[in-house]
């Protein structure tokens, strides 16, 4: 057996997921919402299935798709893309991130990843050959450093893997933030794989800043989004890849090998809501918004200490005041004793990981915030 694979344990989020099962806990640890999508995108899905094509859809995707994708970031992002020539639909971001690994790192490249980071990045990685080097973030504000980034690249790296909006951390990262990056990809010659499928979950007035729009970025830049997040469909793994022809061409091949394709009827869906008017979007991250101010107000009112959350499905607290060390056991803890699943942050860690800091998914209805908020009385005390 690949002892990448056969060595990983089983992963915390599958432990606090059963762990919710088991005892009847609300879950606030996996990051999914409990609304079940827009009507019209799913009635467009149904259509689809019953009056449309259901056999093998092109290879690089949909027509339709591939330029609703391109015009969907001209007119959201500024970001001007060849439909024919720089765009590809997968089954999920999560795919789209393998492929990409495997069709642009050989076995010793040094790859670049950022902690806390997504739990797939690193397996992907060392299973596609790559050597990972870590540059590790901490919170409050998760900032990105001249120093840190200087001791993780050098002449071997050939990829660095960035997710923008951060999860779990909940950050957007500024302009200044990206410069920075994009100086160092420049300086060595680094293709930035962008992980980017909370491009839409951002709030209080901030946009999504994609690193493929910064001078001397557009060649060197894989962007990746997600009608799952888009939607709030995460079931139906949608991705879209956008990156210049000649890497896009590299990209198409390790897709072919992969899954080869996506579920048409849900590509013809996605190419519809894309199309969407911007209401639904603004609508959208209003009432995520307000389900985060929500969950907000009420942790502060049990004496919880919130971290800033700009953008994702998520929120953080910091466990020091609680007089706690351990991340992991915390949430255990959290689960047995209160009847809320969260996830300890440093599971998204690899080295030198932070332990008091937990992530609560606030994509969730009124009602199931407000129990969990019940169920937590008290803890801040």
């Amino acid at each position: 057996m690949n002892s990448v694979l056969a060595g990983l344990p089983t992963t915390v989020f599958e432990v606090m997921s059963r762990l919710a099962r088991e005892t009847g806990a609300i879950n606030l640890g996996q990051g999914f919402p409990d609304d079940p999508g827009p009507a019209d995108v799913r009635a467009m899905a149904a259509d689809a299935v019953v009056n449309g094509w259901n056999q093998y859809p092109p290879m690089l995707g949909l027509p339709e798709l591939r330029q609703a994708v391109a015009n969907h970031y001209q007119h959201h992002q500024g970001l001007a893309l060849d439909a024919e020539s720089e765009v590809m639909i997968t089954s999920g971001a999560t795919e789209a991130i393998a492929g990409a690994l495997l069709a642009l790192i050989e076995p010793g490249d040094e790859v670049v990843l950022f902690q806390p980071m997504y739990d797939a990045y690193l397996p992907l990685v060392r299973r596609a050959g790559g050597v990972p080097r870590f540059v590790t973030l901490k919170p409050p504000h998760w900032r990105l450093s001249e120093e840190a980034l200087a001791a993780a690249f050098s002449e071997r790296t050939k990829v660095v893997l960035f997710n923008n909006p951060l999860n779990p951390s909940a950050v957007v990262y500024a302009r200044e933030d990206l410069e920075l990056l994009a100086r160092f990809c420049e300086r060595f010659d680094a293709i930035a794989i962008c992980d980017e499928v909370w491009e839409h979950l951002v709030f209080d007035g901030r946009r999504h800043l994609p690193l493929m729009t910064l001078p001397g970025m557009r060649e060197r830049c894989v962007k990746i989004g997600s009608a799952g997040k888009i939607f709030s469909l995460t079931g139906w793994k949608v991705g879209f890849v956008s990156a210049a022809p000649e890497i896009l061409k590299v990209l198409a091949k390790a897709h072919q090998f992969l899954t080869f394709t996506t579920p048409p009827n849900l590509q013809s869906a996605v190419a519809y809501g894309l199309a969407k008017d911007d209401a639904y979007f603004e609508g959208m991250r209003r009432d995520f918004a307000r389900s985060r101010d929500r969950f907000t107000e009420g942790l502060r009112s049990l004496g919880l200490a919130v971290l800033p959350s700009e953008g994702t499905y998520f929120i953080n607290i910091d466990i020091t005041p609680l007089g706690e060390e351990d991340d992991v056991a915390f949430c255990k803890r959290l689960v047995a004793e209160r009847g809320v699943a969260a996830i300890p942050v440093s599971a998204f860690y690899h080295e030198n990981s932070v332990r008091n800091v937990v992530r609560f998914c606030f994509a969730k209805k009124d009602a199931t915030l407000d129990g969990a908020l019940e169920r937590l009385a008290g803890l801040g005390r």
